[in-house]
């Protein structure tokens, strides 16, 4: 749009000046027409009067002619013609015109200091007219000059100065006053409005892009039918939070949950009443989260993976605990459970703290840990085997909650 406004505004500009100077040419060249004929014919005889006395610049034989006591007549060249139509023009509609020239027979022809500029131009054959806007205190006027050539009847006055035919002698500046600027500022207010209904344009479909592309990437990073992470923002979040916990030192605990015998669950109410399941586990792992850098991912299928950023071995255990507690108090029926009459969930937890050797690494202990409740009997949380404190301690407090089951 300012591209556009810039070339529009520039074109006017020139086809403002180009109107103006085609004005100014066809007064010159009314002029120029009028001179020819008054040259052709040798000039014109008038009676003399008080606003045309001699010209006594003019040095010629029978310049004045006495017809009677009353009357006398005397010749009217060219440029004591031009100078009267000058008058008149000045007189009725402001437009100054001026024959001038570098070497002047009337001092008052003496050119101006843009005049003389023009002549020398027209002299060394740089330009063949002359125009230029002048603004000063009187306004805006438009100024236009272009020569005069010698022609044969012109050298009845000028051959005394040493001109000779087809030699520029002078020149016709026309002056326009009060003209007024290109009319730009249309084109602004237009290019403004259609350059604000484009960037509302813009705006709006950005908005739009912006926000298809937010839920384009929610759906990519989130499991549709859960609503929680999926697994490649899970890898991708485990990755940056392994890579913060390797720079600052920090433990990072990840744990894998498994839904028990859930292919029984399927299989017993459908699948429907699977995916019923699904949503109300995740849920409820979600809900156990109590900090926002936590993290709890469908890693597939019944799994869940969980990530516990700056948390070592002994919050991994609470929060896992309390996962276990969550699913238990929804009281989800199994029917063909072989752990008891409602779902339970198997969890494997493992904690990096000193050497941080691949996240994928991490990975497989929690996976391995998940592995060793689910042959221990699942319904049951395990802990990495790095840690053998952590193992036997697992062993005690599955016999806790046992002991704390009723029946």
């Amino acid at each position: 749009m300012l591209i556009s406004l810039g070339w529009n505004v520039k074109h006017t500009q020139d086809e403002h000046h180009h109107f103006l100077k085609d004005a100014a040419r066809l007064m010159f060249d009314h002029i120029k027409l009028v001179r020819d004929w008054s040259a052709s014919h040798g000039g014109v005889y008038v009676p003399v009067s008080e606003s045309t006395p001699p010209n006594e610049y003019l040095d010629i034989d029978n310049r004045d002619i006495a017809v009677s006591d009353e009357l006398t007549l005397t010749l009217i060249n060219p440029a004591y013609m031009t100078r009267q139509i000058s008058e008149l023009a000045a007189h009725n509609n402001g437009i100054q015109l001026h024959i001038t020239s570098l070497n002047p027979i009337r001092p008052s022809n003496q050119p101006t200091d843009l005049e003389r500029e023009a002549l020398l131009m027209f002299e060394t054959g740089d330009t063949q007219e002359y125009s230029h806007l002048i603004e000063d205190q009187n306004g805006l006027r438009f100024f236009y000059m272009a020569p005069l050539v010698t022609t044969r009847a012109c050298l009845r006055c000028h051959e005394k100065q040493g001109y000779e035919e087809g030699e520029i002698r002078g020149g016709i500046s026309v002056t326009i006053p009060d003209v007024n600027t290109a009319p730009i500022w249309g084109l602004v207010i237009g290019h403004i409005v259609i350059g604000m209904i484009g960037i509302a344009l813009i705006t709006n479909l950005s908005q739009k892009l912006s926000a298809s592309y937010k839920k384009m990437h929610q759906q990519s990073i989130i499991d549709a039918l859960t609503g929680i992470p999926n697994r490649r923002h899970f890898i991708d979040r485990l990755l940056a939070e392994y890579r913060r916990a390797s720079r600052n030192s920090t433990p990072l605990t990840l744990m894998i949950c498994d839904i028990d015998y859930f292919k029984l669950y399927n299989d017993s109410l459908g699948h429907l009443e699977g995916d019923d399941c699904l949503v109300k586990v995740a849920k409820s792992i979600h809900s156990s989260l109590q900090r926002g850098g936590d993290l709890c991912a469908r890693y597939g299928g019944e799994e869940f993976i969980i990530i516990l950023p700056n948390t070592d071995l002994s919050g991994g255990k609470k929060v896992a605990r309390r996962i276990k507690q969550e699913i238990a108090a929804l009281a989800i029926p199994h029917p063909n459970s072989p752990v008891g009459e409602h779902l339970t969930l198997s969890i494997g937890v493992a904690t990096e703290v000193h050497d941080y050797p691949s996240q994928y690494k991490l990975i497989k202990r929690a996976d391995d840990a998940l592995y060793r409740s689910k042959q221990l009997g699942r319904n049951r949380i395990e802990y990495d085997a790095h840690d053998h404190n952590a193992s036997t301690s697992s062993e005690i407090e599955e016999l806790q909650d046992k002991i704390k089951q009723p029946g």
